[in-house]
């Protein structure tokens, strides 16, 4: 596939999260997902050329959801699951798969210091840590 044809995907899937997240969360999500897209789209193999955008907006969301506990009632923002796939008409077992494929593509896991939302990245538990001499302390 060109690259035009990417940066038109790629436009409609931010677009698509973006209305999400001005929707249900707020600007840091909005941010933190356009990046995602964003970085999924410098790929080698660029994952969302195939399939539709909504499954992949969709996918974005949860993925970064995921890793920010957006689907846990005690924090804040939160959304269900089903509000997620309601919104996009899509199907919890194939956001769930594209999801974990983008996790696993970038790598991303809970209090990842390039996709954290700014709440995660202050209540981050090993931001006070370091590693010395094979030792874990604390920073002074």
């Amino acid at each position: 596939m060109d690259k035009e044809t990417i940066i038109i995907k790629q436009k409609e899937i931010i677009h698509l999260a973006k209305t999400f997240c001005d929707e249900y969360l707020d600007e840091d999500y909005a941010e933190l997902s356009e990046k995602l897209i964003c970085k999924l789209g410098r790929k080698r193999t660029v994952p969302f050329v195939t399939g539709k955008t909504a499954i992949w907006a969709a996918a974005v969301i949860h993925a970064l959801g995921t890793i920010n506990f957006l689907f846990d009632k005690s924090f804040e923002p939160y959304v269900s699951t089903g509000v997620v796939n309601d919104f996009f008409g899509t199907k919890q077992a194939t956001v769930g798969n594209k999801s974990k494929q983008i996790r696993d593509l970038l790598k991303l896991s809970h209090w990842d210091a390039e996709f954290s939302t700014k709440h995660m990245k202050k209540s981050n538990p090993y931001t006070d840590l370091m590693k010395s001499f094979g030792f874990i302390l604390k920073k002074f």
